[in-house]
C-alpha cells in the first residue's frame, strides 16, 4: 500500500490492462484487506481515495473469470463492500420489469 498516483496508474497499465484515465474507479486491496486505496481520474487529474478499516477485514470475494486479477462491481455492490457487506452471499432481488416479464 505504499504505491501513490504514479504506481497505482501503472498497476492500472500492467496488470489490469487498462486506461487509468478511463474515469474508472480502479480499487486495490492488501493482504490482510484491512486497508483499500482508489484510483480514478476525473477529467484534470487523478484522485487517491485511501481506506483503513480499524476492526474486520474487506470481505474482497473471487469472482470467477478469465482475469481473475481484476472484475468489476456496480457502484452499488462497491458501496457495500466498503461499508463491511460480504457480498458472497446476498442475492439482488429481481426488478420491477423482469418481474413483469416472466
Amino acid at each position: 500500500m505504499r504505491k501513490g498516483f504514479d504506481g497505482l496508474s501503472g498497476l492500472v497499465i500492467d496488470v489490469v490492462d487498462e486506461d487509468p484515465q478511463s474515469g474508472h474507479l480502479f480499487v486495490f486491496f492488501n493482504k490482510r484487506r484491512d486497508r483499500m486505496k482508489a484510483l480514478v481520474w476525473d477529467g484534470s487529474g487523478y484522485w487517491v481515495l485511501y481506506k483503513r478499516l480499524e476492526h474486520g477485514r474487506f470481505q474482497v470475494f473471487d469472482r470467477v473469470s478469465e482475469r481473475s486479477e481484476a472484475f468489476e462491481l456496480t457502484s452499488t455492490d462497491l458501496a457495500l463492500l466498503l461499508d463491511g457487506i460480504d457480498l458472497r452471499g446476498a442475492r439482488r432481488r429481481k426488478s420491477h420489469d423482469e418481474l413483469m416479464a416472466s
